[in-house]
Order: C-alpha cells, then sequence, then structure tokens
C-alpha cells in the first residue's frame, strides 16, 4: 500500500465541486498529514491546504451558448494545466465533476502516464450517455455517490467504487434546527421559508425573480412568514435588485453563504435543482424543487433526458416525492402554492422525513476513508 504522502492535482468547477473536493481533501489530509494538492479550486479546497493556481469560478459556465462564448479561454487554461502537471508528475490527479473539462485533461494525462481518478460518475443514467465512452478512456478510476453507479459503469468496462456521499457524512442525522434558528436571529415559533435560487449569476438571474415573486405571494397570504436567502459570498449585488423589483417591500433575510443554516433552520425550502436539494434532503426538508434555463438551453436539454425527475432525491427514491416545477410550470403562483401546500400537512411532511432519513443512512459511508483507500490502490497500481 502506498507508503508515502501523495502530491495530488484536482480540478474542481464551480461552487458544489469545490464543496465536495473539500470534504474528499479533508479525509485525506487526515490520511496523510504531509500530503500535498493542486489545481484548480475554491475557497473549500484552499482551507484544506489547496494551492489553487487558477480560481474554479474560472470554469463556471451556464448552457451551451456561454460555453461556446467561453470555449477559448477554457481551453488555452485546460492546455496549459496539463503541459503543467506532465512535467511536475503528481501521484494522481482527480477530476471532480466538471466532465466537459476534465475528460479531455484525464485522458491527456492518463496517456502520459499519470494515474486518473474522477470524482462524480456523470449522470449518464439521466442524460448524455454517450459521455461514458469518454470516461472509459479519460479514467483509471471512478469515485461514486451513489450505490448504482458502479454496477452500471462496470458494464461498460469502468472501474469503479461506491463511496458515499461526503455530504451525508458531514450533516447531522438530526439537523440543528434550533441552534440555526438561534444563530440566523429566528425565533423556534416562527414559520420560515428558505429560497435558494442556485450558486451562479446566470441562475440567479433566471430563476430568483419567479422564486422572489413566489415569496411575495406567500407573504400576502400568511404574512408572519420568515424568508432567508442564502446567497454566495460576493452576489448579493445581484440579488437585491431582484428582490426590489419582484417583491417590492418583502423583508428577506440575505445570509452570506450559510446554506446549511438556512436548510437546517426552515420549515420548508424552495429550491434550484442541483446538490443543495441534496442537502436540504439530508436535512430532512420538504422542498419545491424548480429550474429555468434560456429557451434555446431549455430545448436541447429536454429532448436529451431520459428520466422523468430532475431533483436528486426524485431519482434516487425513483418518485416524485418532492414537487417538481421546471420552466414554463416555474410560475410563481404554481411556486407559492405548492411550498404552502408543506406547511399545511403534517403527516406529509413526516412520511418525507421518514424517507430522508433511510436515503441519509443508505448515503453515509465513511466517504474519506473509502475515497482515500481508492486513490491509494489507484497509485498503488
Amino acid at each position: 500500500m502506498l507508503r508515502k504522502a501523495p502530491r495530488l492535482a484536482l480540478v474542481a468547477g464551480e461552487a458544489s465541486g469545490d464543496l465536495l473536493a473539500g470534504l474528499l481533501l479533508a479525509g485525506a489530509k487526515a490520511r496523510w498529514p504531509e500530503a500535498s494538492a493542486f489545481g484548480i479550486g475554491g475557497p473549500r479546497m484552499a482551507a484544506q491546504g489547496f494551492q489553487a493556481w487558477w480560481p474554479h469560478e474560472r470554469l463556471s459556465v451556464f448552457g451551451y451558448l456561454d460555453a461556446l462564448s467561453r470555449l477559448p479561454e477554457l481551453l488555452r487554461i485546460r492546455r496549459a494545466l496539463g503541459d503543467r502537471l506532465l512535467a511536475d508528475r503528481p501521484d494522481a490527479f482527480i477530476g471532480v465533476d466538471a466532465p466537459d473539462f476534465n475528460f479531455g485533461l484525464e485522458t491527456r494525462l492518463r496517456a502520459g502516464g499519470i494515474k486518473t481518478l474522477h470524482f462524480v460518475c456523470p449522470s449518464i443514467w439521466a442524460w448524455r450517455g454517450e459521455r461514458v465512452q469518454k470516461l472509459r478512456r479519460a479514467a483509471d478510476h471512478v469515485l461514486c455517490l451513489f450505490p448504482f453507479e458502479p454496477a452500471l459503469l462496470q458494464q461498460h468496462g469502468v472501474s469503479a467504487s461506491f463511496v458515499g456521499h461526503p455530504l451525508a457524512d458531514a450533516i447531522p442525522l438530526e439537523p440543528p434546527r434550533e441552534a440555526a434558528r438561534a444563530a440566523l436571529g429566528l425565533q423556534p415559533e416562527d414559520q420560515v421559508v428558505a429560497l435558494l435560487p442556485g450558486s451562479r449569476r446566470s441562475e440567479i438571474r433566471h430563476i430568483a425573480p419567479s422564486m422572489a415573486a413566489a415569496a411575495a405571494l406567500m407573504a400576502r397570504q400568511r404574512p408572519a412568514l420568515r424568508f432567508v436567502m442564502p446567497v454566495v459570498p460576493g452576489l448579493s449585488a445581484l440579488v437585491e435588485p431582484i428582490l426590489s423589483a419582484h417583491a417590492p417591500g418583502l423583508a428577506v433575510q440575505l445570509i452570506d453563504g450559510r446554506s446549511h443554516d438556512a436548510l437546517a433552520a426552515c420549515d420548508v425550502t424552495l429550491i434550484a435543482s442541483g446538490t443543495a436539494t441534496l442537502e436540504a434532503a439530508l436535512f430532512k426538508r420538504p422542498m419545491v424543487i424548480t429550474y429555468r434555463l434560456a429557451w434555446l438551453n431549455w430545448q436541447r436539454m429536454k429532448r436529451m433526458n431520459y428520466l422523468p425527475w430532475v431533483g436528486l432525491p426524485n431519482i434516487l427514491s425513483r418518485e416524485f416525492v418532492v414537487p417538481e416545477l421546471i420552466q414554463d410550470a416555474a410560475t410563481p403562483e404554481a411556486l407559492a402554492r405548492e411550498t404552502l401546500a408543506w406547511l399545511d400537512d403534517v403527516s406529509r411532511r413526516q412520511a418525507l422525513a421518514r424517507r430522508f432519513i433511510d436515503l441519509h443512512h443508505t448515503l453515509r459511508q465513511d466517504t474519506a476513508r473509502k475515497a482515500t483507500d481508492a486513490i491509494a490502490q489507484v497509485i498503488d497500481r
């Protein structure tokens, strides 16, 4: 087995990748205190001693039009990073999600004799199944978040292991509701709605207006409701004019980051589809999932989708355990109606919480240990 502290290169794109990679690096640091890590990442990775040669925001794109306009810059970064890593020779490269960027880089590094892992199986079971061929060329091994994924990948000749989801280890089985409310200045008896419109600028522009208008409708029906909205640090200036335009006069408590405090404190969340919906499930919170894309992006996406669900809680449950209001269905009236419906049905909330407790146990696998075991085995081959 691996005896020396490894030198690991990683690339994580966007806030969700930074979160997963930060949790992975914490496990690597605990196992190999002298390990070093470098590449492209964000603040959660930096907190674990990661050296970011480029910030993860440079990889953030939203939809095909944005990706096309940014393509020359992204290709330059990928080429420069590949050159540097082939010269520097890390013990392993770990691509964290961001398949459109990482697959090409992993393929080049693997051909150059560097061991490659991909952390997060791409959603080939949901859309773009042809990517499994690229993954087979790119990765020596895939670290899977969900239990059904390794068998699917192995059918296509891809080495893989289920390591669980690091969020399931990080989030307590019993959500700290009272402590979170105290931290946010909320009272125990308040009814609280958490608004999570996404972490990217383009997501906020597309999703926050209808979410804000829905909050205004809810407040008119139930003036005592409290609203909290976690915002990625630095994006409050983007959110505030949207709230003023679509929910004038509504008191929405903006909090810098701290989405876990908002989810622990709330009674229900109106939330953009993505990793945050899994976080909400692990906090055992009822939710209404929503999403909006530019029209052209939406037309392309809906033609490529294999499943009737888009939200991770529904995909993992294989049924609509929470409502999804996507694109044209995401009207303020529908969002408000479905959100308030959770507050009016105690038995429905309790049944959902039981489902989410079972899901939490399934995904809680001591990801840091299993992932570092797999990394060590790949390096030792």
